[in-house]
């Protein structure tokens, strides 16, 4: 496993980190996520990501149970609000900043996080009070640093002309070989300002693992047979996937190390979140650090998709 610095932080993360959405404490058995949290450690994750509102706060009990089975020091830890915990617990407000975060704490068995993330914009509550409870919690020791997901452009910009406040280290976006919008402005604007990103879905919500076959059934259980994968369970799109396996196969990878190998081809990315339901998944994925693609790859790579990616 290879690391990367997040942003302008102390923080230096694995470039495939784990994460608990629709995982821990929900799809998953107890024993299945301690060893698939084991796998993780054995491969050289050191970053775990994970939110108050995945399975409204089982994802974290599960996961701080686990952790307490490891020293502190050995992995950065991040989790995320927003979304709602009840009906009158949501949002950036400074009273849930610092209610949600003492939640968190205490769900998952730790003092700190090393990095808290607002997992959308709030346009209901001042800017200024979201970042002034940020930094007020940084400063009590229980954040190391903070970040965003999926914030506008010219809210981000807001946060940082905003005085005697705690910068964002880090950006939380969706990214894949299919999904590239982040590309045009956000990705720019983050690396003027120090910011790093940590990408969740760069496998398109298991598009890019090539078990959805054009003109076939979903695999039972999956995201495809809840038709929950949108725009990409398309058969176009499933036609195009087919064209990546020979590119994967020529390079001695999988499709899912080739599609993580895509993403963090370049420095802007600083680890790319998978999730995982057996560690195998994990063994596999982690194949992918270290993997660097040749121009002409990425050439061929563009011209399989050009039609069906979103830029």
């Amino acid at each position: 496993m290879q690391y990367r610095q997040l942003g302008a932080s102390s923080l230096n993360v694995s470039e495939i980190s784990l994460g608990s959405w629709r995982t821990f404490g929900t799809a998953i058995e107890a024993e299945t996520a301690e060893r698939c949290l084991r796998q993780a450690f054995d491969c050289g994750i050191n970053f775990f990501d994970t939110a108050n509102m995945y399975g409204k706060g089982a994802a974290e009990q599960v996961l701080g149970r686990l952790l307490k089975a490891y020293r502190r020091d050995d992995y950065v830890l991040a989790t995320k609000l927003y979304f709602p915990m009840s009906e009158t617990d949501r949002g950036l407000s400074r009273a849930q900043v610092l209610k949600q975060i003492d939640a968190s704490l205490k769900r998952l068995g730790v003092d700190h996080v090393d990095l808290y993330q607002c997992h959308r914009h709030d346009g209901e509550t001042p800017l200024k009070e979201t970042m002034e409870a940020l930094t007020e919690i940084v400063r009590a020791g229980k954040v190391r640093y903070v970040g965003f997901s999926e914030w506008p452009a010219a809210e981000i910009k807001r946060a940082r002309a905003i005085d005697g406040v705690v910068p964002f280290v880090s950006s939380q976006p969706r990214y894949s070989m299919l999904y590239r919008k982040n590309e045009r402005r956000i990705f720019p604007l983050c690396r003027e300002q120090g910011i790093g990103q940590i990408v969740w879905s760069p496998l398109a919500q298991g598009i890019l693992t090539g078990k959805y076959k054009p003109g076939a059934a979903a695999p039972p259980g999956s995201r495809g047979e809840r038709r929950s994968l949108g725009r990409f369970f398309r058969p176009r799109v499933l036609q195009a996937v087919e064209k990546l396996h020979p590119i994967a196969r020529d390079l001695s990878l999988t499709l899912p190390q080739l599609a993580l190998a895509w993403v963090l081809r370049g420095e802007k990315i600083s680890s790319a979140i998978i999730g995982a339901t057996r560690p195998d998944q994990i063994e596999m994925n982690c194949g992918a650090s270290g993997v660097n693609l040749e121009p002409a790859v990425l050439q061929r790579i563009d011209e399989v998709l050009d039609q069906v990616m979103r830029r």
